[in-house]
């Protein structure tokens, strides 16, 4: 069975909380790329998080980090 490819897509504002010049944040974005495209950030290496591999309190703040940057009301263009 052949690997299949993994498809980077940024969230529209997924970049507002960052701070960093523009530069900065374009090559973080090519180093995103480039990781994905040289297998360096593969399939192998991603896993869903099961139930017991964080405690509460990391999915505790897990899941402010989740209302924090992606509100329910938040707007996709």
């Amino acid at each position: 069975m052949e690997d299949k490819k993994l498809k980077v897509e940024f969230m529209p504002g997924c970049f507002d909380s960052f701070e960093g010049t523009q530069e900065e944040l374009a090559d973080l974005i090519a180093e995103i790329h480039r990781m994905v495209e040289s297998g360096e950030f593969g399939n192998a290496e991603i896993r869903p998080l099961e139930e017991d591999d964080l405690t509460e309190e990391e999915w505790a703040a897990l899941d402010a980090q989740h209302e924090k940057y992606m509100p329910a009301n938040r707007k996709l263009q």
